[in-house]
């Protein structure tokens, strides 16, 4: 085998493991977002997974256990027929992980791994949307840690192991839209269309609310085909949960208003409140996709619509694993997150370019300070490469405007004059005083006319 034919066949191998790890130039990166890749209280799959009671992450481990019950119980299935139809996906689940993570797990030992997570994960999924009362843990920040977990890069369970379950637990058309509720609920955007524009307020706070339990299903297994074509509208069949939201919040490919490329030109990034003073405003996007970023010109001059976020302390961990997965092989369609990120790091200087961001209801702080939201940016961002043509035409419109002499001279005028009730009624006073400076003075020079 030639040396560039073993090239292509490692690269084939690690484009077929759907379960990666953290890109090793993530891990180097001399920061703070080192701890943002490894578990707080519960591991999933082999990568972090210890045995010993005395680990750090031991507390959750034993609970796995009540939860497989809690789920067998629910679906009216016994442990034993669980374990079986998890068996029979164990050998291609193992390919989904690095060789080396696999190597000391037998046949038996890994599918009862496969078994433990993918109960829990799915028993946790519908006690935290629609059971809280049966969370078995013992105060409800874990909870929160535990929904942090889930979305690791490397603490992920191949998606064919939780669709197989949940045919057993749920039927499929629940099964999915638990799924995509508990996606909505990660992202933490309030449920309807209004654009609350004050910071915290409209957030949906779901989980201790009480909402009808869904039926457990009854019916014979349906075994879920990983190969269908996905209907209009539908979400691509994920490889694992962090790639579910990943695609949940992808939209549609091939609309016009996601235009690639911009006209060549470098742009020449400006924070949000330089942009406001050419006359550049924004506005929150009506899809809220990473997609979904527009540029639309104006009479005052310009109008940027960006997808909402929501900023708390598990938005830098979900931020920086996204960003992970799409720097990994064959993982993910292109690097929407990761420019989404840089787009908006480069908005964010200080924190006045927040408390804008807050004004328009595009940015919701619930992490602190504003000046906090602007340093998380600047970690997030570090060392991260990104695609310069995602977003082009947005961005080449931008510099189209900065550079635009009489666009920039208009919204300078509207912005000494206009931009607050003082500004406006000192404009007036002056036209007024011109006004009767004028009439004086043609009175003067002609006393006889009326």
């Amino acid at each position: 085998m030639t040396p560039e034919q073993h090239n292509i066949q490692v690269g084939q191998e690690e484009s077929s493991k759907m379960c990666h790890r953290v890109p090793r130039i993530f891990r180097r990166n001399p920061s703070s977002n080192e701890d943002c890749y490894n578990p707080l209280v519960v591991s999933i799959g082999p990568y972090h997974h210890n045995d010993d009671p005395n680990h750090e992450l031991a507390e959750m481990q034993s609970l796995k256990n009540e939860m497989v019950e809690q789920f067998a119980n629910k679906s009216r299935k016994t442990r034993e027929f669980l374990y079986r139809n998890v068996a029979e996906l164990a050998n291609s689940a193992r390919k989904c992980y690095d060789e080396d993570s696999t190597k000391d797990l037998d046949d038996n030992a890994f599918t009862e791994m496969m078994l433990l997570d993918g109960c829990f994960i799915l028993q946790f999924i519908f006690c935290f949307l629609r059971d809280p009362q049966n969370l078995k843990l013992s105060n409800r920040v874990l909870a929160y840690f535990v929904k942090r977990d889930l979305f690791l890069l490397e603490n992920q369970l191949p998606y064919e192991v939780l669709t197989s379950l949940m045919s057993l637990g749920f039927g499929n058309a629940e099964g999915k839209k638990l799924m995509k509720d508990f996606m909505d609920e990660v992202r933490g955007l309030p449920r309807d269309k209004s654009r609350d524009k004050e910071n915290g307020k409209g957030l949906d706070c779901r989980f201790w609310s009480r909402r009808p339990a869904p039926k457990m299903n009854n019916q014979p297994r349906q075994i879920p085909q990983t190969g269908e074509i996905p209907q209009p509208g539908e979400i691509p069949q994920p490889v694992h949960l962090l790639d579910f939201f990943h695609k949940r919040f992808m939209g549609e490919r091939g609309q016009g208003n996601l235009s690639l490329r911009g006209d060549g030109q470098w742009p020449s990034y400006r924070s949000v409140m330089e942009l406001k003073s050419v006359g550049i405003h924004f506005m929150p996007s009506k899809t809220d996709m990473y997609t979904d970023l527009r540029y639309k010109s104006t009479m005052r001059g310009g109008t940027v619509t960006l997808p909402r976020i929501v900023i708390d302390d598990g938005t830098k961990s979900l931020l920086l694993n996204l960003m992970a997965h799409e720097a990994c092989p064959g993982s993910a369609e292109g690097f929407w997150v990761t420019s989404y990120v840089c787009f908006l790091d480069s908005l964010i200087d200080h924190s006045e370019d927040v408390k804008e961001l807050r004004k328009k209801g595009i940015l919701s702080n619930v992490l602190g300070s504003d000046q906090e939201v602007a340093d998380l940016f600047n970690e997030i961002s570090s060392f991260m490469v990104f695609d310069p043509n995602t977003y082009g035409n947005v961005k080449s419109s931008i510099e189209e405007h900065c550079k635009n002499v009489i666009k920039k001279w208009v919204a300078e005028w509207l912005h000494d004059h206009f931009s607050s009730p003082w500004t406006f009624l000192a404009f007036v006073g002056a036209i007024v005083a011109l006004v009767l400076t004028f009439i004086q003075t043609y009175e003067t020079l002609y006393p006889g006319n009326q």
